[in-house]
């Protein structure tokens, strides 16, 4: 196990790959997944808009989803491009999750053959329990609300904005 004092490396080579803004012409549509050991949000959004709706929220295995499902969302949505949330620390630093989620955002494109990318998810889960906020009062008081997949949109969202200049 690691330290809370241990800096986590990702290489510089595969976050470049991942944060490369994509060429495209025309409108496209993408599915984010908010990365988790326990869950993973999913979103779908494009460029016409560059609005984002929550789709799922996957369970995972110690991060892994299983990946019928995945591909199953993959199959229904039918998205040009996919996008992962990267966990940076809020000072910008690589966070314990990061290196786990570009391995994630591997897997993804090897197993699916979609460009894969990442996007900065810094507090994005911050913002989707405030979104989701409202949405407490109307839920049963033991009942727990999901916040992965409005994260997910927020990612989603975010990445859009960048590619849509």
């Amino acid at each position: 196990m690691r330290s809370a004092n241990e800096i986590y490396t990702v290489k510089k080579i595969h976050l470049d790959e991942l944060e490369a803004i994509p060429f495209f012409e025309g409108a496209i549509s993408a599915l984010a997944f908010d990365y988790g050991l326990k869950k993973i949000g999913v979103a779908y959004g494009q460029s016409i808009t560059g609005r984002a709706k929550e789709v799922d929220v996957l369970k995972a295995r110690d991060g892994m989803p299983e990946w019928n499902d995945v591909a199953e969302i993959i199959n229904d949505w039918n998205p040009n491009f996919l996008v992962v949330g990267l966990p940076y620390n809020l000072d910008g630093s690589n966070s314990e999750l990061l290196s786990r989620a570009v391995t994630f955002a591997h897997r993804l494109n090897g197993r699916f053959n979609l460009p894969c990318y990442g996007s900065d998810e810094r507090l994005s889960s911050a913002d989707a329990r405030i979104q989701q906020k409202g949405k407490l009062n109307i839920r049963k008081k033991n009942k727990k609300v999901l916040i992965d997949d409005v994260a997910a949109a927020i990612i989603l969202e975010d990445w859009l904005k960048k590619i849509i200049k």
